[in-house]
C-alpha cells in the first residue's frame, strides 16, 4: 500500500476523542469527584485521549520519534510526537527491526500513520483564571503545527486542541484569532473537525471545545 492509498478522516478522530472524554466526564459525575477532567494537565490528559482512540479501534502509539529524527541511531534522541495512530489497532513499523525476527509484516509504515500533536488548555485552573491562556494558545500551539509541517516524511498529520472554557463563544473567538495568526505565518492548517460538550462547573469551565486540524507540509 502506498501513502496515496491511505485515507485518514479527522472527523472520525474527533468523534472518538469526544466520545471518550464524555465518558470520563460522566464517570467523574457519578463518582462525585472533587476535581474534573478539566483540572488535568496535558501529560495526564494524554492517557484519556489514547484510551478514547483505542476504544474506537485505532492503534495508538505514544511519544514516537519524528521520522526525520530517526536518522539518529539513539532512540532517546530527537523530537517526539504525542500520539501516532494506525488503523485497526495495528502495530507501527520499526525501521530498525526490518529484516529481523522482530519485523512485523502487518505493521503500518511510519509514512502511512497519522501523527497527532495534542494541546490542552483550560480557561480556568485550580488557581483561578489561567494567566497563560493567550500565550499557550497563540505561541506554543503554533510551534506544534510547525513541527509536524517541517518533517518531509510525514504525510498524514493533525493538531488536536482541547479547550476547557466558560462558553463555546470564547473558544470560537480565540481559536479564530489563532487560525488567523497561523495563516499570517503561512502555517499549513486546513478546516478543522470540531466537537463540543458540557462539563460540570468546578473551576469556571462549563464547556469542552475540541478541534482536530489537519496539517500538511510547509
Amino acid at each position: 500500500m502506498s501513502r496515496t492509498d491511505v485515507h485518514w478522516c479527522t472527523a472520525d478522530i474527533a468523534d472518538a476523542i469526544a466520545e471518550g472524554l464524555i465518558r470520563c466526564v460522566e464517570s467523574d459525575r457519578i463518582a462525585q469527584s472533587v476535581s474534573g477532567i478539566d483540572a488535568l494537565n496535558e501529560v495526564d490528559l494524554h492517557p484519556k485521549i489514547a484510551d478514547s482512540l483505542i476504544h474506537a479501534g485505532f492503534g495508538v502509539h505514544r511519544e514516537q520519534r519524528y521520522i526525520g529524527a530517526r536518522t539518529k541511531r539513539s532512540r532517546s534522541t530527537g523530537q517526539r510526537c504525542d500520539l501516532v495512530l494506525t488503523p485497526d489497532d495495528r502495530s507501527l513499523a520499526d525501521p530498525q527491526a526490518t529484516a529481523t525476527l522482530f519485523d512485523d509484516p502487518s505493521a503500518v509504515p511510519l509514512e502511512e500513520a497519522f501523527w497527532l500533536e495534542v494541546k490542552n488548555i483550560a480557561q480556568y485552573t485550580e488557581m483561578g483564571p489561567n494567566p497563560s491562556w493567550s500565550s499557550e494558545l497563540l505561541g506554543t500551539v503554533r510551534a506544534d503545527v510547525a513541527k509536524l509541517a517541517n518533517d518531509p516524511n510525514i504525510y498524514h498529520a493533525g493538531l488536536l486542541i482541547v479547550l476547557w472554557v466558560e462558553s463555546v463563544e470564547v473558544a470560537e473567538h480565540d481559536l479564530g484569532i489563532w487560525q488567523d495568526r497561523c495563516l499570517e505565518k503561512q502555517l499549513p492548517i486546513a478546516s478543522p473537525s470540531q466537537r463540543t460538550f458540557p462539563i460540570q462547573d468546578r473551576l469556571g469551565n462549563v464547556q469542552c471545545v475540541l478541534r482536530v486540524y489537519p496539517v500538511s507540509h510547509l
